[in-house]
């Protein structure tokens, strides 16, 4: 009777393996890693019958109890690297996140350089105007006497 049990236990533990195994791996949780490969979106945003096909053969390797390296395995040998959405570490895709990251970057030492030059002359101008000295420097006598004559004409 015990052994009859300890089967019994064996039996519904090897059973249920797969599906425990499917459990934790959901079309959701793998389409936001692969990309649909006719539209070149990620799986889970892309739609048309594609998009489509490929969520169903993600739900039948699930099914099949396959877990989620497995089943992007499957996907590469199918589709081949360009439905990963992960662009990988060699090559052309090295640039795919060295790109970015160095505008970034650049983008930051300029604000860098930038942002205290504007702050001094902001607050210069600000001390400027406080002691009561005018903000630009004085014309000379020939751009005044322009300037005159160019407001008098709208005068």
């Amino acid at each position: 009777m015990r052994r009859l049990a300890a089967l019994t236990a064996v039996l519904l533990a090897t059973w249920a393996a797969p599906a425990l195994a499917a459990s934790d791996t959901s079309v959701s949780d793998i389409s936001d890693e692969v990309m649909c490969v006719v539209c070149g979106v990620p799986l889970n945003v892309a739609g048309g019958p594609q998009a489509d096909r490929e969520r169903a053969y993600i739900q039948d390797l699930i099914d099949e109890g396959k877990s989620k390296q497995e089943i992007l395995d499957e996907l590469v040998a199918t589709y081949g690297d360009d439905v990963l959405a992960d662009p990988g570490s060699s090559g052309i895709a090295v640039t795919t996140w060295l790109v970015p990251l160095l505008l970034v970057l650049a983008a930051l030492i300029v604000l860098a350089i930038v942002v205290p030059r504007w702050r001094r002359n902001r607050l210069a101008a600000e001390q400027a105007a406080a002691s009561g000295e005018p903000v630009a420097p004085p014309l000379d006598e020939a751009d005044e006497q322009r300037l005159d004559e160019d407001l008098a004409r709208y005068r």
